[in-house]
């Protein structure tokens, strides 16, 4: 927690900038029903499972065959389960990783799952048992592909567009499409056929995001759980070119350890003086993707390095309640089930998730600040553990400053946290106890709209 001592900031003049030709511009950025769902689970499981799971790494060497996968007994109902207790709201399967193999019954290669000893199409019953479940199931398709052999040539966009068409149209209702731009650098200089692969998903699954290498989801730019101290939503445009997305992307199986750093993000991807030098602009939240272990697939050597629940809360709160969502790697052993020391994490993790809100102190919506601020009475001395603050994000995004006091039984008003951006979703964690509470807006983009605020024991 950001605690700043006792100073009042009510003598502080506001910045509220009301109809202003460039306030009025950032105002006109803002997301469409995609992406508005999105910050409602904001939650989410990446599932890496496939043939690195059977031969023990974490890129493939594009000369396994269909009989290295060996893996003969795969329980997606426990995966599910697993992943309902973690409080996750869908998952996102890896249906092929770069090795070319894939995990439905595809018509446009022999190199899949149901010509092995499983001899079933793990897509189709992971996809219905999180149907069965309430779980949203998305869909994780390599670009890069070392087994198919057109690859690097026009026809292996006709492949891999065939390939999107099949998880697409045979598997339910799909909440999000992830690409990457992960390439060995050995691999063929070739351009994948984005817009196409784009129209195919608006086309078949319009109520679909399209992650990292696509326009509704940005990547926060690691893979070590970390964000910025601001996140925004509203941020240049050129972030969405597949190209930059490409080449900061990794490019050797052994990188991923260079991708656990976080020194070279730039850290204002979205202030009103970074957004002033920039001609286009879009709404493009951040998704933080990060594995519960120290690799993406599964590998016992690894078992030490489970993240424990405590470590996933903290990554839970500086992501989901730092205005990003969430994608945490759980990826199941060659056993097919998802490991206990992993199922531990998730459980308890699940647990403090419900914790942190299972005890209201009290909940407002669609709040209106009075001279930008908000004042709460909590009916009586009180225990503050939590507060949670949403903006209401259909009128884009609009809060740079606040600051939050707590009102002590004396009447005494403490500043207990001095924050920017709010969002989609800010969560504060808090010491103490109060009576009450202000919340005092110091900067917007016009009027704020706040959607949300809870106060939790």
């Amino acid at each position: 927690m950001k605690r700043i001592g006792t100073k009042d900031l009510s003598d502080r003049k506001n910045d509220i900038s009301l109809s202003t030709e460039e306030t009025e511009r950032l105002l006109s950025v803002r997301p469409n029903d995609n992406q508005i769902r999105l910050a409602e689970k904001p939650f989410y499981v990446f599932i890496h499972f496939g043939m690195n799971t059977a031969t023990g790494r974490e890129w493939g060497s594009g000369k396994e065959t269909v009989q290295d996968f060996d893996i003969r007994h795969i329980d997606v109902a426990q995966w599910v389960d697993s992943i309902v207790q973690s409080g996750a709201t869908g998952i996102i399967l890896t249906c092929k990783h770069h090795d070319g193999f894939c995990l439905w019954n595809t018509a446009y290669t022999d190199f899949n799952i149901m010509n092995t000893l499983y001899g079933k199409d793990l897509t189709a019953e992971l996809s219905a048992a999180c149907q069965k479940a309430g779980l949203d199931f998305g869909v994780y398709l390599s670009p890069w592909d070392m087994h198919e052999k057109s690859y690097g040539s026009a026809e292996y966009n006709d492949y891999f567009a065939g390939q999107l068409t099949e998880l697409l149209t045979n598997y339910g209702e799909i909440f999000e499409v992830w690409f990457d731009g992960a390439k060995g650098s050995n691999a063929k200089d070739f351009t994948y056929d984005w817009e196409r692969y784009y129209g195919i998903i608006r086309s078949l699954q319009p109520g679909a995001n399209i992650a990292v290498c696509g326009p509704d989801i940005r990547w926060v730019g690691n893979e070590a759980g970390k964000a910025r101290k601001n996140e925004y939503c509203v941020v240049p445009d050129y972030l969405r070119k597949t190209e930059t997305i490409a080449k900061n992307s990794q490019h050797e199986e052994g990188a991923a350890a260079d991708l656990k750093r976080v020194g070279t993000m730039d850290e204002d991807l979205g202030s009103r003086e970074l957004l002033s030098r920039t001609q286009k602009l879009c709404w493009y939240p951040a998704e933080v993707d990060v594995s519960i272990r120290k690799g993406w697939f599964h590998r016992r050597a690894e078992n030490l390095t489970v993240k424990s629940a405590g470590r996933l809360f903290g990554i839970y709160l500086t992501s989901v309640g730092n205005n990003c969502t969430l994608l945490l790697n759980v990826p199941p052993s060659r056993d097919g089930v998802i490991d206990s020391r992993d199922r531990k994490s998730l459980q308890k993790l699940g647990k403090k998730l419900r914790s942190m809100t299972a005890k209201p102190i009290l909940t407002r919506e669609a709040v209106t600040p009075e001279d930008n601020r908000i004042l709460f009475d909590f009916g009586g001395k009180k225990t503050v553990r939590y507060c949670i603050l949403q903006e209401d994000i259909a009128f884009g995004q609009r809060i740079e400053a606040f600051a939050l006091y707590l009102k002590k039984p004396g009447g005494k008003k403490e500043l207990v946290y001095r924050g920017g951006v709010i969002g989609m979703r800010k969560i504060i964690p808090l010491t103490g106890r109060a009576v009450g509470a202000q919340l005092e807006i110091l900067g917007s983009r016009g009027e704020p709209h706040i959607k949300f605020v809870g106060f939790y024991e």
